[in-house]
């Protein structure tokens, strides 16, 4: 059985975690997985959007506890193997972050721990009703530090620091108030919903769109006046653009814009 299922329909990619006996859990081969596929579309010119979801009753349930029990085996203690595990699980995480793409979780069930990392990593998510999402390693004496990286960039900190220290799940509605979902939708409506919001995204101009998302990371992260002098530079570039001034010209025209 394929561990990651990728299915491309038009120029959506689609990214479908396929491991739900382990509900989807990071194991060290899901991660391998998923840096192949990320490595693959960082160079794709034909993908605009990528989708990411989970087969089974759970979107991700986060890191696999049994191969992580495993690691303590070694001699020294599992020090090397979890150094390792949660770099290339950080090297994942932000990996989405870098495509040049926008990348939507279609999220379900279940987003724990890693598994909520790998939520608030992408550039947007659409949630089932009834979705419950959770940091939630305290629980079991292991306090979620690496999920809290991208989770603290997405909700309040004050909300952040309670789900990391009590372990309590929240709901899809919840996750929609706090900014880390972006719409929730009826369960049967999930799939229809994610994929008419990646065919939006689609339908826009990819350069302005992978400008803009390298843009949006780069100045969320400066202060003020950095941020204004390093976007002014963008919008000078993609200024510049044959397909953007056919689309202001189309716009005056009001008419379809023709972008090579």
């Amino acid at each position: 059985m394929e561990l990651l299922v990728r299915k491309d329909e038009g120029r959506v990619a689609h990214l479908h975690m396929n491991a739900p006996e382990r509900l989807n859990a990071l194991s060290d081969e899901m991660l391998v997985a998923l840096q192949d596929q990320i490595d693959a579309l960082a160079d794709d010119r034909d993908i605009r959007v990528v989708i990411l979801s989970g087969a089974g009753k759970a979107f991700c349930a986060g890191h696999d506890l049994k191969q992580m029990q495993a690691g303590r085996q070694a001699e020294d203690g599992g020090k090397a193997y979890f150094a390792d595990l949660f770099a290339r699980c950080a090297k994942v995480m932000t990996g989405l972050t870098r495509l040049p793409q926008p990348v939507i979780a279609q999220a379900h069930g279940i987003a724990t721990a890693a598994g909520c990392q790998l939520v608030a990593s992408c550039d947007m998510v659409v949630a089932a009703e009834g979705t419950r999402f959770g940091v939630n390693g305290v629980n079991i004496g292991l306090f979620c530090s690496t999920p809290m990286v991208a989770l603290s960039r997405n909700i309040p900190r004050k909300k952040a620091f309670e789900m990391l220290t009590t372990g309590q799940f929240i709901d899809a509605a919840e996750a929609e108030r706090l900014g880390l979902v972006n719409r929730v939708v009826p369960a049967d409506r999930l799939q229809s919903e994610t994929r008419a919001l990646a065919e939006t995204v689609a339908g826009k101009l990819s350069a302005a769109v992978k400008i803009g998302k390298r843009a949006f990371y780069d100045q969320i992260e400066q202060d003020l006046d950095e941020a204004y002098d390093r976007t002014a530079a963008v919008m000078v570039e993609n200024m510049l653009w044959r397909d953007t001034e056919e689309g202001i010209a189309a716009f005056l025209d009001k008419r379809a814009p023709d972008w090579s």
